[in-house]
Order: C-alpha cells, then sequence, then structure tokens
C-alpha cells in the first residue's frame, strides 16, 4: 500500500508555516488525496497526546478509512514501551525506529541487548519494529543485527537515499536489506553543485527525476507480493518563500503519488 508521512508535510505543519497543519489537518490531505495509509513519523507532540486525543485521533482515521503507523527514534525499552502502547491505541501494527538518537548511540552488542528485552512484548501484540538504514549505521551492520536477534517483528525500515551519505550505493544496499525489509521510505535525491562549484549538495528530487532507481528497489523488494507498506517522503529544500515552498510540497506530494501508482 501507498501512504503518506508527516515528512511528505515537512513545511506545511513546521512553525515556519503561516497556519501549520495539526495531524487531523495531514490527515484529512492524505484521504483527499485518496491515500488510505499514513505514517506519523518523528511527530514529538504525539508522545503527549492524552488517551482521549488518541482515541479521537484514532476515530477520525477510521472515519477517513486512512489506516495509521508510527515513527520514532531509539530503542531504549522505556520509550519502545511506550510507542507500543500508542500502536496499540491507534491501531497500529508497523512503527518505524532507528538505532541512534542525539542522546543515545548504542553499539550493535548494546542494541541487540535492548532488543531482546522489548520485542517479545511486540510480538504478543503483533506489531513489528522497522529499524530505518541510515548513514549512522552501516547496512551491514544492521542487517547483522536483525539476523542476530532473530524475531518475526523485527525487521528494516528500507530508505537507500539516507545511505549515500555514508558512501554506500543505493543498490548495495537495497540488494543487502531486500531479504529483511518491512516497511519502505520511498524519496528520491539527486547532487547538485554548490554555488561557485565548490562541491555539492545532496538533496531531494521528485520520484523518477533523481538518482533513485525504483524499478529496480521493486524488482528486488518486491514490496506488492510482501505486502510492504510504501511511505512518500521529501528532502525539500525550502524555496525563496514559505508559500513557494509549501505550494512546491503539495505539487510533489500529488506527482509523487501519481509516479507510485503509474508501476
Amino acid at each position: 500500500m501507498i501512504g503518506l508521512s508527516t515528512y511528505a508535510f515537512f513545511w506545511q505543519h513546521s512553525s515556519l508555516a503561516p497556519a501549520p497543519l495539526s495531524l487531523a489537518d495531514m490527515l484529512r490531505r492524505t484521504s483527499r488525496q485518496g491515500v488510505e495509509l499514513f505514517q506519523i513519523c518523528d511527530y514529538a507532540p504525539i508522545l503527549t497526546y492524552s488517551a482521549a486525543e488518541l482515541r479521537e485521533l484514532r476515530t477520525l482515521a477510521d472515519d477517513l478509512g486512512v489506516g495509521l503507523e508510527l515513527g520514532s527514534r531509539g530503542v531504549l525499552p522505556d520509550h519502545l514501551t511506550s510507542v507500543l502502547g500508542l500502536a496499540e491505541t491507534l491501531g497500529v501494527t508497523t512503527v518505524r525506529s532507528m538505532l541512534n538518537t542525539v542522546e543515545h548511540q548504542p553499539t550493535l552488542a548494546e542494541a541487540e541487548s535492548l532488543l531482546r528485552s522489548v520485542l517479545p512484548a511486540y510480538e504478543a501484540a503483533g506489531v513489528t519494529l522497522a529499524l530505518e538504514t541510515y548513514e549512522q549505521v552501516q547496512s551491514r551492520d544492521l542487517v547483522a543485527l536483525i539476523e542476530a536477534v532473530a524475531s518475526p517483528n523485527l525487521g528494516i525500515c528500507l530508505d537507500p537515499a539516507n545511505s549515500v551519505a555514508a558512501l554506500e550505493n543505493p543498490r548495495d544496499v537495497i540488494d543487502r536489506c531486500a531479504p529483511y525489509v518491512a516497511n519502505i521510505h520511498v524519496k528520491d535525491f539527486a547532487f547538485t553543485r554548490r554555488g561557485g562549484w565548490v562541491g555539492f549538495t545532496l538533496e531531494g528530487a521528485p520520484l523518477g527525476t533523481g538518482l533513485l532507481d525504483y524499478d529496480y528497489l521493486l524488482e528486488t523488494v518486491k514490496p506488492a507480493e510482501r505486502g510492504i507498506n510504501q511511505i512518500i517522503e521529501h528532502w525539500l529544500p525550502p524555496g525563496e518563500s514559505i508559500d513557494e515552498t509549501i505550494d512546491l510540497e503539495n505539487t510533489w506530494n500529488s506527482s509523487n503519488l501519481q509516479y507510485l501508482r503509474s508501476k
């Protein structure tokens, strides 16, 4: 299934927006695009929602016919247990996370121990934890961790764009992670020359116009056959004004949905 994310509305829910979108607003925008899945990813306010607010959010999502996923950061058991509680209230069955946070960068051995302590609760709840490919952790190390823990409810959130910053070839990341993928973040990217030709900038691009070999990802991972959801994100650089940036963000959402639906 194709979904949108809070990252697809990054500028529109930021404090820079003239009228920042709420989660409810983003859900309604998602539904109007004919999309039936929304990932609440790295959206810190939801950790402070009351039980009543969470129930209200789930009711809205149910009324709109939009399923929910969650995205957070870190592998500390107390945090992942809290996120699991949110997942159960919201009817979420996939939680994306990553090993590192600003405050905590576990070794692989530490991460394995932490994950082993919390995954039985995820297994009992029927919730899958998907660890994202990121430049801070080589994909081979992430795969080794998944294999070591060997839980049916632990997988990978594949985002080949992130690993480029660690000089990993996107195809290599796709090949290595494919057997363990439980979620996909779809965004295209490109290198552009900086002013004065003093280096390059790695930034987002509309799907199909950058360096992501999406056809290869489809062929290798086979998300439709395996029931793996694909969540649209952006690396959209700011334009001349916040209004221009928001307009472009909406354009990217529409064009990226059209691109994925055409495949």
